[in-house]
């Protein structure tokens, strides 16, 4: 006779909804990061523009990478999302500052990132705690 126990997780939806968000601002992130980072035409015009020079494409590029990567693992998830949304601020005061554009689709990127981060504001804490203590 087995006197084996199954757990059953309860899965709640709002987790199930913060990770889809996460997964699809990841793969837009992806989809953003890969034509700074293989030189498309568009991006070196783009910040050509901005007159920081390409260096600043690079960088930009990488970062939205990392942050698209850490937005998919559990323990910096939210350390991620808030690295986003300070990236997006940038971003958003670029385009009002240097480009004269509208900064409408970096606002909208921030908000999700920023709520995104709100809600694993228990996951930043505990990593910057984890980070002190070394």
């Amino acid at each position: 006779m087995s006197t084996a126990t199954t757990t059953t997780r309860r899965v709640r939806p709002g987790v199930v909804v913060l990770w889809v968000t996460q997964v699809v601002l990841a793969a837009m992130f992806v989809m953003a990061s890969l034509p700074k980072l293989t030189g498309d035409p568009v991006m070196v015009d783009l910040f050509d523009a901005v007159g920081a020079g390409q260096w600043l494409r690079y960088v930009v590029g990488v970062l939205e990478l990392a942050g698209a990567i850490g937005l998919l693992v559990p323990r910096l998830c939210g350390l991620a999302a808030l690295g986003l949304t300070m990236l997006l601020v940038g971003a958003s005061l670029t385009n009002i500052v240097a480009l004269g554009a509208s900064p409408a689709i970096p606002v909208g990127y921030l908000l999700v990132a920023a709520v995104i981060a709100w809600f694993r504001r228990d996951s930043i804490l505990t990593a910057t705690r984890r980070l002190a203590r070394r």
